[in-house]
């Protein structure tokens, strides 16, 4: 089975030749105590036979088409499931340690991309699971889909009609012919579509000839704000990008988040980020720096309810948002607005065109796009109810995107009432990570204060 990457994917995966770009993301389960293995290993093995990108391998194809996905000859599970337990005293901050180096190291191109350790030995019994993906395979909420299927909450997904067939050794000369099948069927779908796309645009032209260059060419602005370089951090001192991470976790509580966006104006995700940048404000204070706007990377989803799990389904949006707003309500209806143009832009629906430029690109210029974003806000709605895992009971859950250049990456994922924060930090641009947790905890409570 070969298939080749969406250009989403292929951008997310071709930019890690830059190690400070690095897409894996990083999620832990704390449970009450240590969960049934067996039971835990046989759900993944059912779940790799229903998910054909868990027994997949990514293969570099001859330009210009993009890598591939293909079955892995030497599929085995155990290499990617994993038993450890921490020395006795061990704390949450073991696990915490080990989800980091899980964040910093690569992957084994040889086999497929993701790995799932449980952690035993915690206090008073507990016990973590730590899962590691690269983003390549799915984004927050392809992966919470597989999640609820783990947990028993939605139905099996549908059966892979591969699974069961051998795997065959590739012929000498597949690649170059996948690559010319890949070619002429890109080159079909782009004259298919200018032959359907003309004559309506000769229509419109000649019907309303102002309204149609408008439109055009506020879908050419909206695609330079996509596809536009940031040339400087909007944050004076936190320009410096290393392959060391640091993480660390706090928690809101999701009904009074809630109701303080209501009070300002937005949604909850405006109150998030209204959260994050208030605490970012107050730790440049506490280093006696002012900052005014920041810049901002957004996944904005694009996932339908027919999509598959699978792949991402998201697009990344950068705009500036103000930082130096004081009043909490103020700050969460201009972050709203903001986002909202963002939401609505136009080049939203060419989301895989884009990235199929962007691919084309020199690796320069896409460092030049990401590495001076100041901070990256993910918003993941998780399970909505009480689970178990293996006969456990799932006490959190968190998740640590990936920076992809910027100083930090703040990523929400609700878990019944509780905003858990997973927080992914660089320590060259932020070396003092407890001080900034502490910050962030400060701007969450000038949020919540709202809801008082």
């Amino acid at each position: 089975m070969t298939e080749f990457m969406r250009s989403s994917d292929a951008f997310t995966w071709s930019m890690e030749s830059d190690p400070r770009l690095r897409s894996t993301v990083v999620t832990v389960l704390l449970l009450d105590r240590s969960p049934d293995w067996d039971e835990v290993r046989d759900r993944f093995e059912h779940l790799s036979h229903e998910l054909p990108m868990l027994r997949q391998i990514v293969v570099e194809s001859p330009p210009p088409a993009p890598p591939r996905w293909q079955r892995s000859v030497d599929f085995d599970l155990d290499f990617h499931m994993r038993r450890v337990g921490i020395p006795a005293g061990g704390s949450f901050n073991d696990v915490l340690e080990l989800a980091r180096l899980g964040q910093m190291e690569d992957f084994d191109r040889a086999r497929p991309l993701w790995k799932i350790t449980l952690i035993e030995g915690l206090p008073d019994g507990q016990a973590a699971v730590l899962c590691v993906f690269h983003h390549a395979l799915t984004d927050g909420v392809g992966g919470i889909q597989i999640a609820m299927t783990l947990f028993g909450l939605s139905p099996g997904l549908p059966s892979n009609d591969d699974e069961g067939q051998p795997v065959s050794r590739r012929a000498a000369f597949g690649d170059y012919w996948d690559t010319a099948r890949y070619s002429v069927g890109l080159a079909g779908g782009a004259l298919t579509g200018a032959m359907s796309a003309f004559p309506r645009l000769v229509v419109d032209g000649v019907r309303s000839p102002m309204r149609t260059l408008t439109t055009a060419m506020g879908l050419t602005g909206s695609v330079y704000r996509t596809v536009r370089p940031v040339n400087s951090t909007g944050s004076p001192p936190r320009t410096r990008r290393t392959t060391v991470r640091r993480l660390d976790v706090l928690k809101v509580p999701k009904p009074a988040l809630r109701e303080a966006a209501h009070r300002g104006g937005g949604a909850l995700n405006d109150a998030f980020v209204a959260g994050v940048a208030g605490g970012i404000r107050i730790y440049h204070d506490k280093h006696g720096v002012d900052v005014s706007r920041l810049h901002l990377t957004m996944p904005i989803n694009l996932r339908t309810e027919g999509d598959a799990p699978g792949g991402n389904r998201i697009t990344l949006m950068r705009f500036d948002i103000p930082v130096d707003i004081a009043d909490p309500a103020e700050r969460i209806r201009r972050i709203h607005e903001r986002t909202e143009r963002v939401r609505n832009e136009q080049s939203l629906p060419h989301t895989q065109l884009i990235a199929g430029f962007l691919n084309r690109m020199p690796r320069w210029y896409i460092g030049s796009i990401l590495r001076n974003v100041d901070f990256v806000a993910s918003d993941v709605p998780g399970i909505p109810i009480p689970v178990q895992f293996g006969g456990a009971e799932v006490r959190m859950q968190y998740a640590f995107g990936p920076t992809i250049g910027a100083a930090v990456n703040v990523t929400l994922l609700t878990y019944v009432d509780t905003c858990a924060l997973g927080i992914d930090v660089d320590s060259g641009a932020i070396p003092d990570v407890k001080l900034f947790t502490r910050c962030l905890q400060a701007g969450f409570d000038e949020v919540l204060g709202l809801a008082a």
